[in-house]
């Protein structure tokens, strides 16, 4: 199905169902209206089957892997059943150890926790920062922000070539940008990583809950991603791959789960001998619930047909474009440029507006959940914005004037449970603003724009 077709079809499929989907939030200019999700990037709203699967567990909950009991038993089989379809969900390689962590960000300091001693660390400066700072105990190199995807290819070949050849490397990159949802060459980065020696582990957070991940396929050495973009709730993330590093490092936490056998020596001290699995980095009872939403979500996706997901996706990023297009005074940041593909995910600024301003009118005037900032990608948002490191102004008054450069940016974002009405009613909203304003005052509390409610 073509581009343009998908631009006009009234629909490809219906939306999934997910949690919130009929709540109903106040507008400051009078009534409610239905909450319009557009903040999947940060949190999605979790899918109605997880949802299900998880309180028809509930009352099963035991502890794992140390109860002789029915349900302790029962909550074991349902936490290993749960890293197998993770597992199967990512297309892991034999032998490759899927390890549940708190989110993505725990997932990648998990991973430089067990980096070989003497390891240099790639990464560009476009990276969120969960996958941009956990390397404190490597050599870091920094790679500039490319402009297309054969550019970032090119340049981490030249700082690979100009690294010493017998030590340790790791490559780390996204798969799709938190802040322009553009996809990244992930299979050419790591072909190009491992032509050179170097490892080479994929940010997925953005990209799993859009598109099929295959370790396999992509032939990355790791994968990360976390539940709560994956329409799974609760604190959980992975990190799945290869299992050499992860069974020479130093357990993660220590603590009971993570230890095979402890024992006193005579010198008063204490041996011990730590398990190879994942197990060695998930010590302390694991967040079963956590778990298995991961793998309830896994199976939810694989089962709507991820063919399906993507052309429904791909119809409302277009359906967007095209509609923030008519306004001359949005534009849509970009790294790879307007033709390049990309997940449900897009930052634009506003002529002469405040970008905290506009989002707060978004929500408080007509019910829209976006996000505002540099999503905790500073120096990627800023390079897009040519702007420098500076503390935002009033929210009340324009942030710029027109033509000067904006000092944050305004990001929407959708999937699978989004439905066409909240895209429209977002596009209604952009367009009225631009044109009439604000109904209603703004001031800042605590950070944030907030409606002015003394008057």
């Amino acid at each position: 199905m073509s581009v343009s077709t998908l631009a006009t079809a009234p629909s490809v499929c219906a939306p999934l169902p997910v949690l919130g989907r009929d709540v109903t939030v106040p507008l400051v200019t009078g009534g409610e209206v239905t909450y319009a999700a557009l903040d999947y990037a940060a949190s999605a709203p979790a899918l109605q089957r997880v949802w299900d699967d998880v309180a028809a567990y509930a009352p099963y909950y035991g502890s794992v892997h140390r109860g002789a009991g029915y349900l302790s038993q029962l909550s074991t089989d349902l936490f290993e059943n749960a890293r197998r379809t993770v597992a199967e969900f990512l297309d892991c390689r034999a032998g490759d150890q899927v390890v549940f962590t708190r989110s993505t960000t725990d997932s990648l300091n998990l991973l430089a926790a067990a980096l070989p001693a003497g390891c240099q660390v790639f990464v560009f400066e476009t990276e969120h920062h969960a996958a941009l700072l956990p390397w404190r105990g490597a050599r870091v190199t920094y790679l500039d922000a490319p402009s297309s995807p054969r550019q970032a290819v090119e340049m981490l070949e030249r700082a690979l070539a100009d690294r010493d050849p017998y030590g340790p490397a790791l490559v780390c990159v996204t798969g799709a940008s938190n802040v322009t949802g553009e996809l990244w060459p992930v299979r050419e980065l790591a072909a190009a990583a491992h032509a050179h020696g170097a490892r080479i582990v994929l940010d997925a957070a953005q990209l799993a809950p859009h598109h099929p991940v295959s370790v396999a396929d992509l032939d990355v050495d790791w994968v990360a991603f976390s539940g709560h973009k994956l329409y799974a709730p609760f604190g959980s993330g992975v990190l799945a791959g290869r299992a050499d590093w992860l069974r020479e490092a130093e357990p993660y936490l220590a603590g009971g789960g993570a230890s095979r056998k402890v024992s006193r020596r005579e010198d008063g001290g204490v041996d011990v001998e730590w398990h190879e699995s994942a197990a060695r980095h998930e010590a302390g009872s694991p967040n079963v619930i956590g778990a298995y939403a991961i793998a309830s979500a896994c199976k939810a996706l694989t089962e709507a047909g991820f063919d399906t997901l993507v052309a429904r996706e791909q119809y409302l990023i277009e359906k967007v474009r095209a509609g923030l297009a008519e306004v001359p005074e949005v534009r849509i940041l970009s790294l790879f440029g307007d033709d390049a593909p990309r997940v449900g995910v897009l930052s634009f600024v506003v002529d002469g507006w405040n970008s905290s301003h506009f989002a707060a009118a978004l929500s408080a005037e007509y019910g829209i959940g976006v996000r505002d900032g540099l999503f905790c990608a500073h120096p990627l948002v800023r390079t897009l914005l040519g702007s420098d490191p500076q503390t935002q102004g009033e929210c009340g008054a324009p942030e710029a004037a027109p033509g000067e450069r904006s000092l944050n940016a305004i990001r929407v974002s959708f999937g699978a449970g989004t439905p066409d009405e909240h895209v429209e009613r977002f596009l209604r909203a952009v367009k009225e603003l631009v044109a009439d304003g604000a109904r209603w005052s703004y001031r800042t509390e605590d950070g944030r724009c907030v409606p002015d409610t003394s008057a």
